[in-house]
Parts: structure tokens; sequence; C-alpha cells
């Protein structure tokens, strides 16, 4: 396609304007592409700024702090009741989030690129309408590269009679008014254990019901049985392995009903949560127009993030395979350079895969887990340790969990790291680096760690893997 400069044609185009599509955007116009952003979002931000991480990150913190003042005589601390303001905990979420649209929407419309707000839609492989278009949009722009970063949405609920029943979805639970007396959670993946433990702490009866036989599938079971432990001990009731087979309504309430163990059972309470996932969205982009081939929605890219059709490009939710915000940045970024550089194209590469779930304690993984390495027969050797034998974690009273490495058994190359215990997500970062240098399990332990501190509990299962 030849391109020329006029108002309404474009070197690149970026459909969404969340993290995946601000980055390539950004990316797109320092490489020198004249460049468009285009959403058609009621806000601007995406999917963790408005309706995930930022938002129950804000509420997950509030409830950790909540519960630590609760428990503060552990610490010989006289609270003499620890309670809260609902509405105030929300307003202190939404001027969080308001703060962070507010800088996007300032990125989008800096000058860098043209930023356009409406729903495109591919009329042929180098063009898109408008519809719902804001003032001053065109109705149609035509460029020589897209790449498409819409996004997700809630996927649809599967379970008979949900639908008619009415539920909360992960987006209603982070802008709720009121806290239900009660709640049946239906998930045991992350958003649905986040937000349980989340309701719980603020006095919600929580039943979560989870269709397979574990809890946060994506990690080794021996890691995912910390958090269920916790979250049972703090009055969550679970049931697994189960089949869902309606949701009804009694009354004023709402019940599912389910088959486990071989035995019919039914739940009660005064809403239902379904945290059974997201599915890409992509069915209103008219794609076949544009030749993208997708499955089940989401849409096919190779490792150059480059979809069927060779000049468009997708990254983000909507072609995974990881639901990940650092992830869809970086897709964006290695789309917008190899439009940009196609003699010099990068590849995405998960090697350093990264997962945090903000559950008390939390959840983290990179690299391989123990589960991950049998499946694909890679060798490895791992070594653990608890943290209720380690110095800080025993002054914070956070000793539930533990750190566990995993290595190559010729080389002592670090293959992987998991961290089931307090602040995870940040604990886990140096095992991010050490990865990233490629660094054996002995140059682990034998690097300085300060004591007492957290991290320095990784050098225990790193020593034991060097036989030191």
């Amino acid at each position: 396609m030849k391109t020329s400069r006029n108002s309404s044609t474009f070197d690149l185009v970026i459909i969404g304007g969340g993290s995946a599509g601000y980055a390539a955007a950004r990316k797109g116009a320092a490489e020198g592409l004249k460049t468009a952003v285009v959403e058609g979002g009621k806000e601007v931000g995406g999917t963790c700024i408005l309706s995930g991480c930022m938002p129950s990150k804000a509420l997950l913190y509030a409830s950790e702090v909540l519960h630590l003042a609760r428990s503060a005589k552990t610490w010989g601390l006289k609270i003499p009741k620890a309670g809260f303001d609902f509405k105030a905990v929300m307003a202190r979420k939404k001027v969080v989030i308001d703060d962070c649209v507010q800088d996007r929407c300032q990125g989008l419309t800096s000058g860098k690129f043209k930023f356009i707000r409406a729903n495109a839609r591919f009329v042929d492989a180098h063009t898109v309408t408008f519809s719902e278009a804001q003032p001053g949009a065109p109705e149609s722009i035509q460029a020589k590269h897209f790449v498409i970063c819409t996004g997700s949405v809630v996927s649809p609920a599967a379970v008979p009679g949900l639908a008619q029943t009415g539920y909360l979805t992960s987006e209603d639970a982070l802008s709720l008014r009121k806290l239900p007396k009660s709640l049946i959670v239906l998930g045991g993946g992350p958003v649905a254990l986040e937000l349980a433990q989340f309701l719980r702490r603020f006095n919600v009866e929580i039943t979560l019901i989870q269709r397979g036989g574990q809890l946060l599938r994506e990690f080794d079971a021996d890691a995912a049985a910390v958090v269920e432990s916790v979250l049972k001990r703090e009055g969550v009731r679970i049931w697994k392995d189960t089949t869902l087979t309606k949701a009804f309504r009694h009354g004023r309430n709402k019940g599912v009903a389910f088959e486990h163990g071989g035995k019919s059972h039914r739940v009660m309470a005064e809403n239902i949560l379904f945290a059974l996932g997201r599915s890409p969205a992509t069915t209103w982009l008219n794609l076949e127009k544009a030749g993208v081939k997708t499955d089940s929605g989401r849409i096919l890219t190779n490792a150059h993030m480059q979809t069927s059709a060779p000049h468009i490009y997708a990254a983000g939710d909507c072609t995974g395979p990881h639901a990940i915000v650092h992830i869809a940045v970086e897709q964006g970024e290695i789309a917008a350079h190899n439009i940009a550089s196609p003699s010099a194209r990068q590849r995405i590469d998960y090697r350093l895969l990264t997962n945090v779930v903000f559950t008390d304690p939390q959840m983290a993984s990179v690299g391989l887990t123990e589960k991950e390495a049998r499946t694909k027969k890679i060798p490895f050797k791992a070594a653990s340790y608890p943290f209720n034998d380690h110095g800080k974690s025993l002054i914070m009273d956070a000793t539930d969990g533990f750190v566990k490495l995993l290595a190559d058994p010729a080389s002592g190359e670090i293959l992987g790291g998991t961290c089931a215990g307090v602040l995870g997500g940040e604990l886990i970062h140096e095992i991010i680096a050490a990865m990233h240098h490629r660094m054996t399990a002995r140059e682990l332990a034998l690097m300085p760690h300060y004591h007492p501190t957290l991290a320095e509990i990784w050098t225990y299962p790193a020593a034991e893997l060097a036989g030191l």
C-alpha cells in the first residue's frame, strides 16, 4: 500500500488504548512512524487501569491493612476495634484509578500520535471505519500496518440459569457501593481468590466453588495449597472438583446447585460472583475482512506478534497466551519495532514468564514450575525452604508458605522459582533478575544478602541445590 501523508492515512494504526496499545503507539512514534491510536471504550486505560490490576490491588491492600490492624495484639499493640467505612474505601480506590486514567489520557493526547475516540471495524485489509465516534473523528482511516490491542471482556456465564438469576462480574465487584452479607464465588483462579479474600476480610460470608481439583492451577499444587489453607483459616468455605448444574433464585437470595463426590449440593447467598475467566474482545472488529485468523476469538500470532495478515500485528489479552500486563507491554513494543525495522525483527520470549497472585500470602512464580517441567520432560532438581523457619518472616508473623527453586541438574542454571508467602510478588523479582542473567544456584547462594531480610530466604534452597 502506498501511504500518503493526509490526515486519514497512517504508517501505523493501533486499535485499543490499553497497556499494549499505548506501548505500541509510543514505540511506533519513537521509531518515526506516523501513528494513530483508536480507542472505543467508555473510559481510557484498558483492563489493567479500569477493571483489573489497579482497582483490585488498591482494595486488596486496604483489606490487608485492616487484617493487620485486627491482628495488632500479635505484636503487643492495642487497637480496641479495627473497623472500616466501605464508602471511603471505595472512594480512595477511585482516586487512585482517576489519577492513572488522567496520566494515560495525557500520554495519549500528548501530540506524539493522533488519538481517535471511536470504535473501529475493518472494511478491508488496510481500512477501518468508525462508529460511536466523538466529534472531529474521520469516517475512516487507512494504514500500512495495524496493531490490534483490544484486550478482553468478562467471559459469558456458561452456568445454566445464571443469566436469569443474575450475578456480579469481577468488574461489578470492584465497584460495589454496598457490601453483600454473603456471596458465592464461582472460580478458583487469581481473580476469584483475590476478590474472595478481599470481601471476606470485609466481613462478607464467602463460599467459593471451583470446578477443578486445584485452586490456581497454573501453580504447583504445594504452592496453591498454601493460599487455600489461609483462605479456609479466614473462614472461606471452599468446594473443589465440582460440576455446576444450575443457578437459581429463592426469595431474595440466590443459589447454586452442583455435584461433588457423587452427591448433589446446594448453597445459598445474597449474590453470586462469576469469576470464571475473560475472553478476547474481538467480535466486532470484522477480522475476516482483514484476513486475520482467530481461534475462539483469540487472534493468532507468531513469535514476532504478526497475524495471518502480514501487515497486521496483535498484542495483549486479545492474542494472549498470557493475560499479564508487562507481557502485553512487551508484545506491543515488539510489534511496533518489527513494523518499523523489518530487517531486525524481534521475537517474544516467555522464558521469564512471571505470574503473581495478590492474595495474602501472595503467590508468585517465574520460569518453570515443577508441574510444567515434568509435562515438558525437562530435567531439573528442586529445593525449597519454609517461611516458618526464617528470621524476618518470624518477626512479621508471616510464616505461611515457602520458596522453591528449580535448577538444571548438569549446569546448575536456575530454571524457575516459586514463592508462596509474604510479599511473594516482590521477592520473585530477585529470581527474575537471576534468571535474566542466567545465574546458577551456586552464584545466587554466594551472593551477599543482608540479615534479617525476607530476600535472604532464597539463599537456603540455592545453597542446597549447589551442595553448599
